[in-house]
C-alpha cells in the first residue's frame, strides 16, 4: 500500500502538482493573515522562532490567536487548552467528512499528516476533487502553504518587536479585519446569524463589565459565552432537514 502513494507513480506526481498548484493561492492568504497573528504573538512576548513553530505546528488563525490571547493575559494552561479546543473543534467534523473519502485501507502514517493538514481552505481544496481522496494532493497543498503560515509569523513577531506600540497595535487590527470578513457574509444573507452576531457583541460587553465575571480572565469568558450563545442557537434556531439535504 505504501508504494501505492510512490511518486513514481504518474497519477501522484499529478496529485502532487496539482496540491502544489492549489496551494500557491492558500499558502498566500495565509502569509497575509499569519503576518498579524505574528504581531499577536510579540504582544504576549513570544519571539520569531516561537511564534513560527507554534504555527507550524497549529495551522489555525483562530486557535493561534486563541492560544496567543491566552499568553498574553498570562492565563492557565487549562484555559489555553479550553480555548484551543473549543476554535479548533471544527477540525474534527472535517476529518470525519475526509475520512469517508479516502482509501479505507490507507496506512495510519498518510491519515495522520492528512489530518495535520486539514485546514478550512485545504479542506475546500480536498471535497471540491471528485472520487477517492490522494494523500500526495493533500501534501503538496502543504508543502506550499504550512512555510508560508509559519514564515509570516516569524516576520509578524519581528515586526511587532521593531515597530512602535501604536504602529503594533494598528497592524493587530488586521486580524480582526479576518474574523469579520468571516462573520459578515452569512450574516448578511441571514437573519439568524446576524442576530447571534449581535447578540455575541453585546453580552460580551456585558461580561466585561459585569461585576462578577469580569473578574475572571478573558479566556474563560470567551470560552463561557462560546458555549452558551452556541447551545442557544443550536437549541432555538436548528437546521432545517431540507437545509440538510440542500
Amino acid at each position: 500500500m505504501e508504494n501505492t502513494y510512490s511518486l513514481k507513480n504518474p497519477d501522484n506526481k499529478k496529485a502532487l502538482y496539482e496540491g502544489l498548484k492549489a496551494g500557491v493561492p492558500i499558502g498566500l492568504g495565509y502569509f497575509a493573515v499569519s503576518f498579524s497573528l505574528g504581531i499577536a504573538a510579540a504582544n504576549g512576548g513570544i519571539g520569531p522562532v516561537g511564534g513560527a513553530v507554534s504555527s507550524l505546528l497549529c495551522l489555525a488563525s483562530a486557535g493561534g490567536y486563541a492560544g496567543f490571547m491566552v499568553i498574553s493575559t498570562l492565563g492557565t494552561y487549562f484555559e489555553m487548552v479550553l480555548m484551543m479546543f473549543i476554535a479548533n473543534i471544527r477540525y474534527v467534523l472535517m476529518s470525519c467528512a475526509l475520512s469517508q473519502r479516502v482509501d479505507p485501507d490507507l496506512p495510519f502514517v498518510h491519515r495522520f499528516f492528512m489530518g495535520y493538514l486539514v485546514t478550512d481552505e485545504i479542506f475546500a481544496a480536498q471535497v471540491a476533487r471528485e472520487g477517492t481522496l490522494n494523500p500526495i494532493f493533500s501534501y503538496g497543498c502543504g508543502i506550499v502553504a504550512a512555510p508560508l503560515w509559519s514564515f509570516g509569523t516569524a516576520l509578524g513577531c519581528i515586526a511587532g518587536q521593531l515597530m512602535p506600540i501604536r504602529l503594533v497595535s494598528a497592524f493587530s487590527v488586521a486580524l480582526y479585519g479576518m474574523f469579520l470578513a468571516c462573520i459578515i457574509p452569512p450574516a448578511r444573507k441571514s437573519r439568524v446569524v446576524f442576530g447571534l452576531v449581535a447578540v455575541s457583541f453585546i453580552l460580551s460587553y456585558i461580561c466585561s463589565v459585569a461585576p462578577v465575571i469580569s473578574s475572571l480572565s478573558a479566556g474563560i469568558r470567551t470560552v463561557i459565552l462560546t458555549v452558551v450563545i452556541c447551545s442557544a442557537a443550536a437549541i432555538l434556531f436548528p437546521r432545517k432537514e431540507e437545509d440538510n439535504e440542500s
